[in-house]
């Protein structure tokens, strides 16, 4: 079987990154399987759209049903955003530099207000709706919004709580100790004694937010055409504001506070060691627009010299905030779309401490797992593995040709200078892709990108050097092996296997290596268990990792994985074939070093097998009996045997032509080391 197939089928160079752009054809199977569907992203963003609908009518009727002077707001609001616009659309016309409009894009949503400022905030982060010269200047947008007075801010305390101020607590800050576009924040003591933070909404959010949504629509098409925005602007501004609805009502925010702390919120800190923290929820002095919290002191990550006087581990926080971010994207779904360093702070004992739970993520098994798949496809380089990611997610609408996606990630990919693992570097990579094939980001993978972005942003300030997609890895890796589900051992098919059948060996060296230096270092760690505790979420389960490998070869001595076998069998004739004469016979006549010289590859191959056979001795040390156990089933079942005389067969029929020669070449080599050895 060679691997050329049939002339209906393509031929594909191994690796995933070789691609000819020529050669693609829909006949083509991958032995991973078929294509995925996008069925269910369709479903999931009109199950939104409805969700979204319902809570703008709702607010509206509200709007004009309780306040008589409704339309006359409407009305003076509208003329106050169409005098805006007018002056943005004489710059359109005046400016050709696309940077200068952006800059002045961003000027008009600060005057225009709380709600035009967080939507520039979201569109940061949209690369599919906005060139990247807005985005880079919308992401410098901060809540520049004044705070309220603080009687107008005890007036909506006393008034949604029902009692006096001098009854609530015991005292309140004069002034606010910090504001933002929806709300600010006081600190006060209870008469109990507690400390708590006590956050109060901007008077009249919900009418504004309302009522500027609904005039966006209006204006909605000048500002597509200033931006040079895709024609999905308004349907992103949907999922935007539905965000900002949750943002103004303080009890789903408590009750994501409560549901954050059961998930993640974990230890004790002390002693070394770093714990996650939340704030407790104070039910009795919370309302729709009252929140109260307990008071937790914090050093922001961006202050490095409060943080080296505190004598605070860096890296330890950075392994365990990475870790919670990680568990909250790929195994729960629940996650905190914002953890900005002002939402994430360090605490004296070494732990670390998340605020504000307005704008939260709740993401899908099936979006998880395209998440982890993504990845796998972006590391190995996998172009056309990418983009099938792409529409099975639903970023590419129906009918884009995926073969054009797939050359222009490939360009991306090849071009070096903007080769990063870090997350801005990636979405760099796919900046000019999305906007060029007009991508469309689904509502739930909009808040994944602020997340992880603002989760680097954060990170960076501890450790410039850090890059969240290489930092994650052994946690994928980790979770790819754990999880036996079907699409998870799909995608460690993937990682490992090309879609021709041949196997990613230098993959398959750098997991057996990590899972080896784990076994090294397990001495290591019984002796310093804060060290252990710091980085036991890099450790892999050896029993998940011996099932995992049970799976993988069911899957090669199947009837899918016939290619993969073929594939396999010409890779061992060729070691085999690299051992015996560059390892073997040379040895025999001290001849290793010459031998080395005049065929580096094959010195280089026996170099790798050695050091991979070194490295799987070491890995199957924390678990033998495992190991014993599951190569003991494998080697009964019948497809193993019959894999194994498979095996001997390829090697004799090889040896039948490669037997004289080898002979031949020692015997000329002992003939020269005669030779040598009379003179």
């Amino acid at each position: 079987m060679m691997r050329t197939m049939s002339s209906n089928k393509i031929s594909w160079r191994s690796g995933g990154n070789g691609m000819d752009t020529n050669s693609y054809s829909s006949a083509f199977t991958s032995v991973h399987g078929g294509r995925p569907s996008s069925e269910y992203a369709k479903i999931r963003k009109e199950s939104l759209e409805t969700q979204f609908g319902r809570i703008l009518g709702s607010s509206s009727r509200t709007l004009f049903a309780d306040r008589g002077f409704g339309p006359f707001l409407a009305l003076y609001r509208a003329a106050t955003i169409s005098f805006h616009v007018m002056k943005l659309t004489v710059w359109h016309l005046l400016l050709s530099d696309m940077h200068k409009r952006a800059e002045k894009f961003r000027e008009t949503l600060i005057r225009l207000g709380p709600f035009y400022i967080k939507l520039g905030q979201a569109l940061s982060t949209r690369p599919d709706i906005l060139p990247s010269a807005y985005c880079q200047e919308l992401s410098k947008l901060q809540d520049q919004i004044p705070p309220f007075p603080t009687r107008i801010a005890v007036r909506t305390i006393e008034s949604e709580l029902g009692s006096r101020i001098s009854d609530l607590f015991a005292d309140i800050s004069p002034e606010p100790v910090a504001a933002a576009s929806l709300g600010q924040v006081y600190k006060a003591h209870l008469h109990s004694g507690e400390l708590v933070a006590v956050k109060v909404q901007r008077p009249g959010m919900a009418p504004l937010l309302t009522l500027d949504a609904l005039l966006f629509n209006m204006i909605g098409g000048q500002l597509k055409r200033f931006a040079k925005a895709r024609k999905d602007l308004l349907v992103a501004v949907n999922e935007i504001v539905r965000h900002m609805f949750d943002e103004i009502d303080y009890v789903l925010e408590a009750k994501n506070a409560e549901r954050f702390a059961i998930l993640y919120s974990h230890g004790s800190g002390g002693e070394g060691r770093t714990s996650i923290k939340v704030p407790k929820v104070y039910w009795n002095y919370t309302r729709k627009s009252i929140l109260a919290l307990e008071w937790i002191d914090g050093i922001k990550l961006t202050d490095p010299e409060r943080i080296s006087k505190a004598n605070l581990n860096r890296k330890r926080m950075i392994d365990e905030g990475l870790y919670c971010s990680l568990r909250q994207l790929l195994e729960d779904g629940f996650f905190h779309a914002d953890p900005h360093p002002g939402n994430l702070v360090a605490t004296a004992d070494g732990s670390l401490a998340y605020f504000d739970f307005g704008m939260m993520g709740d993401i899908p098994r099936h979006y998880r797992v395209g998440l982890i798949q993504m990845l796998v496809h972006y590391v190995n380089r996998d172009s056309l593995g990418l983009a099938n990611d792409f529409h099975s997610l639903g970023f590419v609408p129906e009918g884009t040709d995926l073969h054009a996606v797939a050359s222009a990630l490939m360009i991306a990919f090849d071009d070096g200078r903007r080769q990063s693992n870090d997350f801005q570097g990636v979405m760099s990579h796919l900046y000019d892709v999305m906007y060029d094939f007009n991508f469309s980001l689904p509502p739930d993978y909009a808040l994944v990108i602020r997340a992880l972005g603002s989760l680097e942003g954060t990170a960076k300030a501890l450790d410039p050097d850090f890059k969240v997609i290489e930092s994650a890895y052994p946690f994928v890796i980790g979770r790819l092996l754990a999880d036996p589900s079907p699409d998870m051992r799909k995608i460690l098919r993937e990682l490992l296997i090309c879609d021709d059948g041949s196997i990613r060996w230098n993959r398959l060296e750098r997991l057996i290596a990590a899972i080896s230096q784990q076994a090294s270092e397990s001495s290591n760690k019984q002796g310093d268990e804060n060290t252990a505790s710091s980085s036991e979420w890099r450790s892999f389960d050896m029993h998940s990792v011996v099932a995992a490998t049970e799976d993988l070869f069911h899957f090669i001595l199947s009837r899918k994985g016939w290619r993969v076998r073929v594939f396999l069998i010409q890779d061992i004739v060729k070691a085999s074939d690299a051992f015996l004469q560059e390892a073997t016979f040379p040895f025999i006549f001290d001849e290793e070093e010459t031998t080395g010289e005049q065929h580096p590859e094959r010195s280089k191959m026996i170099r790798r097998l050695i050091n991979g056979v070194q490295s799987f001795r070491q890995a199957t040390s924390l678990a033998p009996n495992a190991w014993s156990s599951m190569l003991i089933r494998s080697v009964l079942r019948p497809e193993s045997q019959r894999f194994i005389l498979d095996v001997f067969l390829a090697l004799a029929n090889h040896s039948c032509y490669k037997v004289p020669e080898t002979c031949w070449i020692c015997m000329s080599r002992y003939l020269n080391y005669l030779d040598k050895q009379s003179r």
